[in-house]
């Protein structure tokens, strides 16, 4: 019997009216539906090489060295960010319906040196490393030395951060504890609602102004800095105009000088469409869709948040426009897909910036996170899919691209069609989409004090984390080393890599007479290296709030004109902090070993296991055989393993849930790794679970590689005894073999699969349609798998721009063969 057949949990009826969908993937990664125009657009944007510009920074250098002090801080943000609108290089390729870059040319990234400055020996590893290579010219890396790094030296937000945090803090940072995102980098996640096209820059600046007037300097102490903030505002919604406005120039220069009439009408309608937004409310799908693209630019070029801005619901936004217009007879459906398509090349041409430092090595990816919701529900809660989303899985099967990342959104009312469409396109093995549960994640953000619209409104910003759209900022602080914090705990307050301390004393576990009194010790680790990230994680964001405002951004999220506060000031109507946990498998594991072998059946004594450890299991396989394959292990609807899974999701939830943040609101979990549970791995000895040292942990509440051997029906049970409505964001990473999806039928149990899960309370799966020969096949001969996508943890990436070290986290994953 296959394990979809052992499902005990009925898969939902499926809802009233899901017959007339219908949707048919076309059978090739390049499908016959994109036309000539989006087939160049494709290989430029894939041929091209990821390049650094060095044009933002010289022209916010030049502005800070001749302004600062003569304005207020968030008046010197938004008059900075009108300078670069002004005087930054813009570019319309010769195919382009969607226009605007974020640096001078397709896939060439800026930096941002108020926030990092990065050194001449950054930009020469970047130039040349082997994988997600930037290239830069020896003549700019000239200029930047001369021009940059001596201005911004010991002024910049890391070094701000760095110079003022504990000592304890450091070590532990070091030692890799835990991850700081802030420490090079805006705050994010961000997405946004459907407000930007309802209204305009013009309208917003109204809205700014109308606020401004109605400031009492008499009774409220905060309405000096109100000013500034909404002064800043007004200034930004200025900036967007006029960015715009010079792509509409520039479209009527290149149509002067064009010899094809079909060229020339496009440019005339793109130079009409940037002269009407973001300066007003969009009115069709073209102007709707270049909307989201200038605020999505004028975001990511203010500051580097983390990371890049997303739309949101992208189809439930774009509907309202496609219908209309069909009706009208305005547009085809060939034309819409063909715009949106455009739109996907253009993500695809925006790499997120290089980062440096620790976050580099646990976090090497040109993907930005720009993650398209498509499907869910509307805010009245019922069923979001329409042809636009539809359209969108087609524009995914047929680009094969890297970005955006996109996810469906499947709730109790959503037809089963769309799953099954879903379901066809995850099985083409390209690692996209990532499948959400609404049903959960709203449930989530109402438990948090959301209201139950703006939880609906809300959805994933970039990898499994959730927030109500347009209306919060959410922040992810930084990623927690969970397994770290238990060898720190077997240390007594050592890491044994380094031999410093990096906690606190909670006794020698060798003289621990019960499993609870070492579990004990475990948690007093826990608890004081979670208060002691949540005190400079407030602390930076105090920074940010004080020294770097983000005006326009707060121009787009609701309520901070009418608070007259920064989208870093508690401006947004909800404010949260997230702390991300890896390794809860690697952890519950760990424990479990402990538990039965050292304390209940005494298999060996505390010694044996902590000295086997410390010399990484050399000499010692029987010992590591024996706890791979006489221990209950997380992920195989085994009661014992996953009570103690329960219990340390349970008490990182008590650690976390409820701490105060500087924005009158509160820290909240999630469980997501992206890639730091790979350099958690580095950063970490061996593990009582015969895990070896350096090797990588579980990610986000995954089983541990290879220990889920019961089949994906008993991971699903597994984790479904964890309350995932208590957190933030939960993350799944499931492996199959391509021949389990062959027919429709196999299809159909992928969604019985995801609903059977879904019920249980689950928020997020995720698939690699992907086997381990043809992953070997492809670490031999790179260039013949140029284009193989792989699910990593969050996002997806072409598996040979990957290093060695997450390319094994990836061929180390379970590998399903029966569904």
């Amino acid at each position: 019997m296959s394990l979809a057949d052992e499902l005990t949990i009925k898969t939902p009826e499926r809802p009233a009216g899901a017959e007339g969908n219908f949707y048919t993937p076309h059978p090739d990664a390049i499908g016959p539906g994109m036309n000539e125009r989006i087939q160049r657009l494709r290989k430029l944007s894939v041929e091209t090489q990821e390049s650094l510009s060095i044009e933002r920074a010289l022209i916010t250098t030049k502005f800070y060295k001749e302004n600062y002090g003569k304005y207020s801080e968030p008046m010197m943000r938004a008059l900075n960010f009108l300078e670069i609108c002004k005087q930054k290089t813009i570019y319309i390729g010769d195919d382009e319906l969607i226009v605007a870059e974020r640096g001078p040319v397709p896939k060439s990234v800026p930096t941002f040196p108020e926030l990092t400055c990065h050194s001449v020996e950054d930009f020469h590893v970047l130039n040349t490393r082997d994988q997600q290579q930037y290239t830069i010219s020896q003549e700019d890396i000239d200029t930047y030395e001369q021009e940059v790094i001596p201005y911004w030296q010991g002024r910049t937000m890391r070094e701000r951060i760095f110079n003022h945090v504990p000592q304890e803090w450091q070590r532990a940072y070091e030692a890799g504890v835990f991850t700081e995102f802030m420490e090079q980098r805006a705050p994010g996640h961000t997405a946004l609602d459907g407000a930007i096209y309802k209204k305009g820059m013009l309208d917003y600046k109204k809205e700014i102004n109308d606020h401004i007037n109605r400031l009492d300097f008499l009774n409220d102490p905060e309405a000096t800095e109100k000013l500034e903030q909404l002064k800043a505002m007004d200034v930004s919604c200025d900036a967007a105009i006029v960015f715009a406005e010079r792509h509409a120039d520039l479209a009527e220069e290149m149509a002067k000088t064009e010899s094809n009439p079909k060229r020339v009408a496009e440019l005339k309608r793109i130079a009409e469409v940037c002269r009407w937004v973001p300066a007003n409310a969009p009115r069709n799908v073209w102007e709707a869709i270049q909307m989201y693209w200038f605020v999505h630019l004028g975001t990511v070029t203010e500051l580097n948040g983390w990371d890049a801005m997303n739309p949101g619901h992208f189809d439930q936004h774009l509907t309202p426009f496609y219908e209309k217009e069909l009706a009208e007879g305005t547009l085809t459906r060939d034309e819409a897909k063909e715009l949106i398509s455009c739109f996907w090349i253009k993500v695809n041409n925006h790499p997120a910036p290089p980062k440096v430092g620790i976050t580099a090595r646990e976090s090497g990816t040109f993907n930005d996170f720009t993650n398209i919701n498509i499907g869910g529900v509307k805010p009245d809660g019922t069923d979001g899919v329409s042809e636009v989303s539809y359209m969108m899985l087609e524009v995914i099967e047929e680009l094969h691209i890297l970005q955006p990342g996109n996810s469906v959104h499947i709730a109790k009312v959503t037809p089963d069609a769309f799953l099954q469409a879903a379901g066809k396109l995850i099985r083409q093995g390209h690692g996209y989409p990532s499948v959400f549960n609404p049903d959960m994640y709203i449930q989530e953000m109402v438990n948090q004090g959301k209201t139950l619209q703006d939880a609906r409104e809300g959805g994933c910003s970039g990898c499994i984390e959730v927030g109500a759209f347009g209306k919060e900022a959410y922040l992810l602080t930084g990623y927690l080393n969970v397994p770290k914090v238990l060898e720190i705990t077997l240390n007594n307050g050592i890491d044994p890599l380094t031999g410093k301390v990096a906690g606190i004393e909670t006794g020698d576990p060798r003289s621990f007479k019960s499993y609870e009194e070492l579990y004990e010790a475990f948690l007093k680790q826990l608890n004081f290296v979670v208060d002691q990230k949540i005190r400079v994680s407030n602390y930076i964001d105090q920074m940010f709030a004080k020294y770097a405002p983000a005006p326009f951004l707060s121009v787009v999220i609701e309520d901070c004109i009418s608070k007259g506060k920064d989208y870093y000031n508690g401006g947004p109507r909800y404010n949260t902090n997230y702390i991300q946990c890896t390794g809860l498998a690697t952890v519950t594991d760990s424990l479990s070993v402990l538990k039965k072998h050292v304390f209940e059946d005494k298999t060996f004594p505390m010694d044996t296991l902590l000295d086997a450890v410390a010399k990484n299991f050399e000499g010692e396989e029987v010992l590591r055989q024996r706890i791979l394959n006489r221990t209950p292990f997380f992920g195989n609807d085994d009661e014992y393993a996953d009570t103690i899974a329960v219990q340390v999701y349970n008490d990182l939830l008590a650690a976390i849930e409820g701490k105060p943040n500087t924005k009158g609101e509160v820290f909240h979990l999630n469980m997501l790794s992206t890639t730091c549970h790979v350099y958690f791995g580095l950063v970490l000895g061996a593990t009582p679970n015969g895990r070896f040292a350096g090797k990588s942990i579980s990610d986000g509440t995954s089983p541990s590689h290879g220990c889920d051997t019961h089949g994906p029906t008993n991971v699903i049970r597994s984790l479904g005894k964890l309350d995932q409505s208590k957190s933030g964001g939960t993350l799944l990473n499931l492996r199959f073999v391509p021949s389990l999806l062959k027919r429709d039928k196999d299809v159909e149990k992928l969604g019985h699969l995801i609903r059977s899960y879904f019920s249980l309370g689950g928020h997020h799966i995720q698939f690699n349609i992907v086997d381990t020969a043809t992953l070997l096949a492809a670490q031999a001969c790179p260039e013949d798998y140029k284009d193989l996508l792989v699910r990593m943890a969050g996002y997806s990436d072409y598996f040979n721009d990957m290093n060695a070290d997450l390319q094994q986290e990836v061929i180390d994953r379970t590998q399903n063969e029966v569904l």
